[in-house]
């Protein structure tokens, strides 16, 4: 099995954004080129703005690229606990402007034409024994009291659905769907350009500062003029002068995905997730592979040998016909993990704004708040926002806490753990 990226392999859209090599002005700059970047670069751009965004690698290197590639509609808390961490009338917000999220990106997709495999048959949140069954009741009295179309199967429903016996049952969400998260992502970025914004890749911003009424970037060699501000860096924030950017605990996440399978799984397409503490994700794409998900960082030799041997053996136990089906390939990548799963929204300054900590679900709330935040950069009050604005944000226990989390997930995928 390689160490490559199959988002990198398959996407069909094609994007080119060259360095900055000019001193360049504009009404809003962005820092990142991930789903939330390049989404309020798109919002900004098609509402008149000149706009220029700025990737210090290439658009889709950070976590966009690395998704998993569900579309769902929410964050992980189901809306009693999101009204625990926000004040409510901005809890209940923040739940219907998420609901909303997958049919926001699904008509972006159909509306800019982006070649994602985007297929809309909803996901399987699957219970693989009581306590998650439990899970999966609560969270259906709760989303159903906020008018979600959402419908628990039983157990014979949910085996049948996703072809794995021994379910209790599972959350399915009609919502929802699966993309291709990196073609996603360049297609919400040629849009962007399409609408006359500037993409510049391999443009690392160095240092930020006011000057005046502006903000003033320096990037290389070149200085950058722009009236408002946007940093959407997440879980790949490189250490900018002049800018404090709070750091948020990484939880790694990988993924191992087959060879296209002759007798495909999920014939639906719905994508799916356990409740189990250290989640397993599986999914399929539209040529037949399986993709099969879970927490850990296996860049090392024990982390390969034990996640990616973990994940040989979850294959077979979920599907046992597959067992012994080769991976072709795995990748990870870094999830920002804020301590209660809700995203932070900070000032900067006037009209400068930076948000980070998606907590493992990227695609829909950062188009959704994307757009938001570039309408609040354009001039729009920042109490429209969904999520509450703050000064500053520290999150304790930040190192200590990605020990935790990889000791966690390499002792669930210990031979024998389960």
């Amino acid at each position: 099995m390689r160490a490559d990226n199959l988002w990198q392999q398959t996407a069909q859209e094609r994007l080119e954004t060259p360095p900055l090599d000019t001193d360049r002005s504009c009404d809003l700059v962005l820092l990142g080129g991930g789903f939330t970047g390049c989404a309020a670069a798109l919002a900004a751009a098609e509402a008149g703005a000149s706009v220029l965004l700025c990737e210090a690698l290439a658009p889709g290197h950070g976590g966009s690229g690395r998704n998993v590639g569900l579309v769902n509609a929410g964050l992980w808390l189901p809306p009693e606990a999101l009204a625990r961490g926000l004040e409510p009338a901005r809890a209940a917000r923040l739940t219907a402007m998420l609901g909303q999220g997958p049919g926001l990106v699904f008509d972006l997709i159909a509306r800019h034409g982006i070649a994602c495999e985007p297929q809309r048959a909803g996901t399987l949140h699957c219970a693989p024994d009581a306590r998650g069954l439990a899970d999966l009741r609560d969270r259906h009295r709760q989303l159903t009291a906020t008018g979600a179309p959402v419908v628990l199967l039983s157990a014979e429903d949910a085996q049948a659905r996703s072809g794995v016996a021994g379910l209790r049952g599972a959350l399915h969400d009609p919502r929802a769907g699966t993309i291709q998260p990196l073609a996603y992502l360049r297609g919400l970025a040629r849009a962007a350009q399409a609408a006359g914004a500037t993409l510049c890749g391999q443009t690392p911003v160095r240092s930020v500062r006011r000057d005046g009424a502006d903000w003033l970037l320096q990037a290389g060699q070149h200085q950058i003029r722009a009236r408002a501000l946007l940093v959407a860096t997440n879980a790949y924030h490189i250490s900018t002068q002049g800018i404090d950017i709070p750091k948020i605990p990484a939880v790694y996440y990988f993924q191992a995905a087959t060879d296209p399978l002759p007798d495909p799984v999920l014939p639906g397409h719905e994508g799916c997730w356990d409740t189990a503490k250290i989640m397993t994700s599986w999914r399929r794409d539209t040529e037949g592979r399986l993709i099969l998900g879970a927490m850990g960082r296996p860049e090392d030799v024990l982390g390969q040998r034990l996640h990616l041997g973990w994940a040989r053996r979850k294959l077979a136990r979920l599907y046992p016909h597959l067992a012994g089906q080769r991976f072709a390939c795995w990748w990870s990548g870094r999830i920002a993990m804020t301590g209660d799963h809700i995203p932070k929204i900070l000032q900067l300054g006037p009209q400068g704004y930076a948000i980070t900590g998606y907590s493992g679900r990227g695609i829909a709330p950062g188009t959704v708040l994307g757009q938001a935040l570039a309408r609040v950069c354009l001039g729009a009050d920042p109490e429209d926002l969904p999520l509450p604005v703050q000064t500053a944000h520290w999150e304790p226990g930040g190192a200590l806490r990605e020990i935790l989390y990889e000791t966690a997930a390499r002792v669930a995928h210990l031979p024998g753990a389960g």
